[in-house]
């Protein structure tokens, strides 16, 4: 009897010891990296490198200027329906909410597609993040052609720029970048950015984007620098207020909610970069 007690209890061991390795491998291969703080304790100035401002908008108007954005994917997404009535222009701001009407969950999304298209720069937005968890603020780019072929220099990538996750914690922003849309979809994976007070108040999120690699910013200061699943063509840029795919991610939000954006700007210098 008590050889058959100490071999259940062996086997248990082992058993355990087997879970916990197969966790952390899961870890490493599916989650977000760990956050770090900024690479450089120098705060980045796009003119002082020799970048010129060539577009911008900062939201001084009653309406979203429609020259430069339209609402983005009408309909259904994720749980949620992306909705003109979620997105508002007051008080020199762009609102972008998450609303609850009864039964229905909207969402909001802004997008330069067909208005406005670059490649390589600095692109920066000013903006306050949502109080929630559950839902997320966003600012990403692009590329009309991703699903179209695997190789992102040709057909693009979506540049994740800044995403706040507050269930990660919340002094952290995160960062991505997805190619090849369809079965063999490729990611670096999440990038995680400490950034103390980054949901309080307004901060700044940019990307410097060259012709091999892309460069991650909070506040100015430099986080990441990611070499691979760069794009080599326009892409367009995005501001949206997202939705998970399950309700249940939803239970610790709280209605309404807004990602609150003071400006837009996009900075090249004459060699386009």
């Amino acid at each position: 009897m008590c050889t058959t007690i100490e071999g259940y209890k062996s086997v248990k061991m082992k058993l355990a010891t087997v879970l916990i390795f197969l966790f952390f491998i899961t870890q490493f291969a599916f989650a977000q990296r760990p956050a770090q703080g900024p690479m450089s304790k120098k705060r980045f100035n796009p003119e002082k490198v020799g970048y010129k401002l060539i577009w911008e908008d900062q939201f001084k108007g009653k309406s979203l200027d429609t020259t430069k954005w339209a609402v983005r994917g009408v309909g259904p997404r994720a749980i949620a329906y992306v909705s003109e009535e979620a997105v508002k222009v007051e008080n020199g701001y762009l609102k972008l909410y998450a609303l609850k009407k009864g039964d229905s969950l909207l969402g909001s999304a802004v997008g330069t597609q067909g208005k406005f298209m670059s490649k390589y720069g600095y692109y920066e937005c000013r903006a306050k993040l949502q109080k929630s968890e559950g839902v997320w603020a966003a600012f990403w780019m692009q590329s009309p052609g991703i699903s179209k072929g695997e190789d992102p220099s040709k057909f693009g990538a979506e540049i994740d720029i800044m995403e706040f996750f507050k269930k990660l914690g919340t002094d952290i922003v995160s960062h991505n970048v997805h190619w090849a849309y369809g079965p063999n979809q490729q990611s670096t994976k999440g990038m995680q950015s400490y950034r103390r007070g980054v949901s309080l108040g307004f901060h700044t999120f940019g990307l410097e984007w060259f012709p091999d690699k892309y460069i991650f910013y909070v506040d100015g200061f430099k986080y990441y620098e990611v070499t691979t699943g760069i794009s080599n063509i326009e892409e367009y840029m995005i501001l949206s207020m997202e939705y998970p795919d399950k309700k249940e991610e939803i239970l610790r939000t709280i209605f309404p909610d807004v990602f609150m954006v003071d400006y837009v700007k996009v900075y090249q210098k004459k060699e386009g970069y």
